[in-house]
């Protein structure tokens, strides 16, 4: 299995069974580490979609009651490897794990039930259950990596209206599922 990546980098390999188990040692991990403070946790991302290409940097959500409650554990943590990167976007931090600029796993912690926490969710089951979205996803990202392959910044900017669109779907999806339960 490969993992990982040197930062702002952008490189895809075929789906690798590997990154599923990879990602559930590293969820019950956490559990261990968090305790009562985490709610739930999921693999997410390109790596959790099956059969496309992805980077391979593990992504994982965790589901928290508050942020407050879960920064109090980043000093154990970082002892165990979840660096603090800080809060990237006003409802998400960011941990990673790697050595240096080598990365290998991102940690989203949101709070549960939240629309950042059931956006990341309503995509992963979307993309999985709607195979001609995925791979049109895999179809950008691979066109992506060919012009900006040191550039992930870009490489993130161009897949965001996309990525929208799967929002919208996933949502839409989602609430249709639901109602016909």
């Amino acid at each position: 299995m490969s993992i990982g990546l040197y930062r702002g980098t952008v490189k895809l390999e075929p789906h690798d069974e590997a990154w599923d188990i990879c990602a559930k040692e590293t969820i019950s991990k956490l559990k261990e580490l968090l305790k009562e403070d985490l709610i739930d946790a999921h693999h997410i991302g390109s790596t959790a979609i099956r059969n496309i290409a992805a980077k391979p940097i593990i992504d994982i959500v965790l589901g928290v009651n508050d942020f407050d409650s879960l920064l109090k554990h980043n000093e154990v943590l970082e002892e165990n490897g979840f660096i603090y990167r800080g809060q990237d976007h006003p409802d998400q931090h960011l941990y990673i794990c790697g050595k240096d600029d080598f990365i290998t796993h991102h940690i989203h912690a949101t709070i549960y039930g939240s629309d950042t926490w059931n956006n990341y969710l309503n995509i992963k089951d979307y993309l999985n259950a709607h195979q001609e979205d995925a791979l049109a996803y895999e179809d950008l990202k691979k066109e992506l990596c060919e012009k900006f392959s040191d550039d992930r910044k870009t490489y993130t900017a161009h897949k965001a209206a996309f990525i929208e669109d799967i929002i919208n779907k996933a949502k839409a999806w989602r609430n249709q599922s639901f109602y016909c339960l």
